[in-house]
């Protein structure tokens, strides 16, 4: 029997979309599996406390922990924005005040600790080794018994993904470590992979933990349950032993992987290239039967295609067999988003918001870093699918190395002139890969760089660092007046999960 495990900090919008695959691909090869979605449930259980503290902030969000995840849940309809923003505030408000004390500043969607670092290897075997000094520890030392206990498991897989996970990861490794010394445990997921695609990599962990496993683990993990090597895995999605009625959105939200790796894979910087990881998808009519299933089974309000780009070939495919529910993800801008009668028909297929990577708007840095994009063609998908009643949420990337103050200004730009067509902005800053192909051409400050970055601070050949940019989107970008309307329409805290909530009126199927 199989154990997998989800462990916090991420956004507990959603059941974690690769466990489900792992668990459903065990099942069809007649292992027996059961998950547990620790971040969820952590999250809740920190929220039930008792309050911890006298302020009437924290004291009017202690007494209205229910209500304020009935907001968020869209229990009280219509979906109300102000009371929505003010419940996932109170929620954060009680989550932080219940870390401080630990100097941990802890959200719904972050784990940060003032004494470990997550990239540090040291300090996560130093967690491992003093678990209590976690937030997450009495929970894990009052739910791992009865749960190892009841479900006798001969292995246990954690899915580590992001950053803000490392650091309960390891209290939970070490609390698995005391409870059963001998109880292989095996690690993998995306933070996991770029750990192990670093050249550099020389496993520090290897006293703690069993098994790493880079890539998609479902072969790796047949292959050490059944037994034998696997030449074909049978590979399914699994979501009925998870508590959807418990996570936080205001719909049953229901996630699926249609490719690994991503089908451009040309862009300077990429972590994928860096990683060498090969776009692998999933055939087009095996994903929409799959999510029509899903649509049957589970009745999502919305569908989340969690890929790093849906590819055309799948929309075009979605557009003659729509999943029946709404649905959304990540794609690049392409010939297709030109054509208006396209966006329509993603529109009549259940679209209701597109995420897409425009990153700047000088054609010059476009060209430079391999987008692909061609400002033109982007202005007419991006009217397109504001036309046709799709959302459209666009990504913007400052400090890149080809970009200068005046390239930026020609973004700003670029952005106000199409302001009403855009429902949603993520503004990021780069950050340099550092394993990246193009990471040696530039001057770096790796000083203090730890044993697991995965980044590295340059020194920008045109003097655009990384406070100039923040000087810019602060005191520029960000006070536009027809910017900063679109800034305060994106949901506090969860961003583009809960985004296509809040959508037009008509964007959401009824």
């Amino acid at each position: 029997m199989v154990l997998l495990i989800n462990p916090p900090v991420v956004r507990p919008s959603e059941p974690p979309p690769g466990i489900a695959r792992l668990q459903g691909t065990l099942h069809s090869h007649g292992v027996r599996c059961t998950v547990w979605d620790a971040n969820l449930e952590g999250l809740l259980n920190l929220l039930q406390q008792p309050e911890v503290s006298g302020d009437r902030w924290t004291a009017r969000a202690g007494r209205h922990v229910q209500y304020n995840l009935d907001c968020v849940r869209g229990v009280h309809s219509p979906l109300d924005r102000s009371r929505y923003t003010r419940a996932v505030s109170d929620l954060n408000r009680l989550l932080q005040q219940h870390a401080l004390k630990r100097g941990v500043n802890l959200s719904l969607t972050n784990y940060e600790d003032a004494s470990f670092s997550p990239v540090k290897s040291r300090d996560l075997i130093a967690v491992a080794e003093e678990p209590q000094r976690n937030v997450f520890y009495p929970f894990l030392a009052r739910s791992l018994p009865p749960l190892l206990e009841r479900e006798n498991p001969s292995l246990v897989g954690i899915s580590l993904n992001y950053l803000s996970q490392a650091l309960p990861t390891f209290a939970m490794v070490g609390v698995l470590r005391k409870l059963a010394p001998s109880l292989p445990l095996l690690l993998g997921g995306g933070l996991v992979t770029s750990w192990i695609s670093a050249p550099s990599w020389r496993n520090p962990f290897e006293g703690l933990v069993h098994h790493m496993v880079a890539g998609p683990g479902e072969t790796p993990l047949v292959t050490l349950t059944v037994g034998s090597d696997v030449k074909q895995v049978n590979w399914r999605v699994d979501y009925r032993s998870l508590p959807l009625e418990d996570y936080l959105a205001p719909g049953r939200i229901i996630p699926y992987s249609a490719s690994s790796g991503c089908y451009w894979n040309r862009c300077s910087f990429c972590p994928e290239r860096a990683e060498q990881t090969p776009y692998l998808p999933i055939p087009p009519e095996r994903v929409t039967a799959d999510l029509q299933e899903l649509a049957r089974r589970h009745s999502p309000a919305l569908i989340h295609l969690v890929d790093n780009a849906i590819s055309p070939a799948l929309m075009e495919k979605m557009t003659a067999h729509p999943p029946g529910v709404p649905w959304y993800g990540f794609a690049r801008f392409s010939r297709w988003l030109e054509d208006r009668e396209f966006c329509f028909a993603l529109r009549r297929s259940g679209c209701v918001m597109l995420q897409l990577g425009l990153e700047s708007g000088d054609q010059r840095v476009l060209d430079l870093e391999q987008k692909g994009i061609a400002l033109e063609a982007a202005s007419r998908a991006i009217k397109n699918l504001a036309e046709s009643g799709i959302g459209t949420y666009i990504y913007l990337l400052f400090g890149t190395p080809s970009e200068t103050l005046e390239a930026a200004r020609k973004t700003l730009d670029y952005t106000v002139a199409h302001s009403s067509h855009i429902h949603f902005l993520n503004l990021a800053l780069f950050n340099l890969p550092r394993h990246s192909p193009e990471a040696a051409t530039h001057r770096r400050d790796e000083s203090g760089e730890e044993d697991l970055s995965l980044y590295s601070r340059f020194i920008h050949p045109s003097g655009w660092g990384r406070s100039q940019v923040r000087r810019f989107l602060h005191k520029e970008f960000k006070r536009h007046s027809a910017i900063a309307p679109i800034l305060r329409n994106d949901p506090i805290c969860f961003t583009s999960s809960h985004a296509p909530f809040f959508c037009r009126q008509d964007a959401l199927l009824t």
